[in-house]
């Protein structure tokens, strides 16, 4: 890090940490990433690392951004500037070597404070400290204007005020964001899922997830998102803390949506979701497959999980299922078709219909050991021989 800031004569005024990591330093929470804001043009700020040895990747240049990778992790670094033209989606920027033109294009007072790297202190343009400790999310400037600008700011409105916000929103930011909350119809389908990732992922999203609600936000891109999902998330979630389960998103995306498996894919194929993401969607709000340790032989941790928690059991049910899927040993049946054809049947459609048998048997009692389940296979192929003579 010395290097680097040292490259970019950060000593003498030239670059200053921004966003994130001054906001958590401030809070006193772990610095995830950092960023650097830098007078010193993209070039010319590529040249200087990699004079001092350090590799660099020119990963938004058009914006003036550039990625210096660093052992400990990379760190961006990106030359101020002012937005010339925005269309809601999209920039083109003008460089600059004022700082307070750089923050006036951020999106919120909270993310717009500089740090100088060798003092400490702290540039705050548009009164962020406070709002910071206040717990309060404003746009910097006017907020319809702002959003106008990015409309993702909409969504990421909703998430900063769910992780740093207390109490009720700020006014004017709600309702500019009431008010353009069609414009989310432009954005890509992978920024909304992306954002309301994060969203989800936090702690406790259920507030905000109301506030939303009530404000109209997801009419126009999960109109199916209404009063029924918000009641089946703050029951997933109470779920989570009585059983000491880590918060995820896409589980809790699945409380969300609608409790029907085809209009949930329908939604994921909508947000652009993995094929990953959409089976595990598609396995939550499938049919009931018994207790838990079928669920594990079935769906595996992570899908027996969810199907535990979405159950709508008893609490102390859920809880008994959970523990037991999260430190037993997946089950593996402990014979293959091989073995029943050594048996004497014939290998095709018998022989598959036999092993069901025999897997559902294994199931029903509780997933014996080897030895009962070669006895099982036993009796199941006699029988089956007897019916084919």
């Amino acid at each position: 890090m010395d290097r680097l800031l040292g490259a970019l004569d950060a000593a003498d005024g030239q670059a200053r940490f921004v966003g994130g990591a001054v906001r958590d330093t401030l809070l006193g929470h772990e610095v995830q990433d950092i960023d650097i804001a830098t007078r010193l043009l993209p070039d010319a700020a590529m040249q200087r690392l990699r004079a001092v040895g350090i590799k660099v990747v020119p990963t938004g240049i058009d914006h003036g951004t550039v990625t210096a990778v660093l052992p400990e992790g990379p760190i961006e670094v990106t030359t101020l500037r002012r937005d010339v033209s925005t269309d809601g989606r999209r920039a083109t920027v003008a460089f600059s070597d004022d700082w307070r033109e750089d923050a006036a294009r951020r999106d919120f007072t909270i993310n717009a404070l500089y740090a100088d790297p060798a003092t400490g202190a702290i540039f705050d343009y548009f009164g962020g400290a406070d709002d910071l400790a206040a717990g309060r999310i404003r746009f910097i400037g006017d907020a319809l204007q702002r959003i106008a600008e990015d409309h993702l700011r909409i969504l990421r409105f909703f998430r900063f005020h769910a992780r740093f916000g207390k109490d009720a929103p700020d006014p004017e930011a709600l309702a500019a964001c009431r008010a353009r909350s069609r414009d989310l119809m432009a954005l890509s389908r992978e920024r909304i899922a992306d954002e309301l990732l994060k969203l989800l992922a936090l702690p406790d999203p259920a507030p905000t997830i109301a506030l939303m609600i009530d404000a109209g936000i997801f009419s126009a891109i999960i109109p199916e998102i209404g009063p029924d999902s918000l009641a089946r998330l703050e029951n997933l979630i109470a779920h989570e803390q009585a059983t000491g389960t880590a918060p995820d998103a896409v589980r809790r995306l699945i409380a969300i949506v609608p409790a029907d498996g085809d209009k949930a894919d329908a939604i994921a194929a909508r947000l652009k979701l993995s094929n990953a993401q959409r089976k595990r969607i598609g396995i939550a709000l499938g049919g009931n497959d018994g207790g838990p340790r079928e669920l594990l032989y079935r769906w595996g941790t992570i899908s027996a999980t969810d199907r535990l928690l979405l159950s709508g059991l008893p609490t102390e049910r859920i809880s008994a299922g959970v523990k037991l899927v999260g430190t037993a040993e997946r089950p593996k049946l402990p014979i293959g078709g091989g073995a029943l054809v050594a048996r004497g049947l014939v290998a095709g459609p018998v022989v598959a219909k036999a092993l069901q048998t025999v897997e559902r048997r294994w199931i029903d009692e509780d997933f014996p050991d080897a030895a009962r389940v070669s006895a099982i296979a036993d009796e199941v192929v006699a029988q089956a021989l007897r019916a084919s003579k």
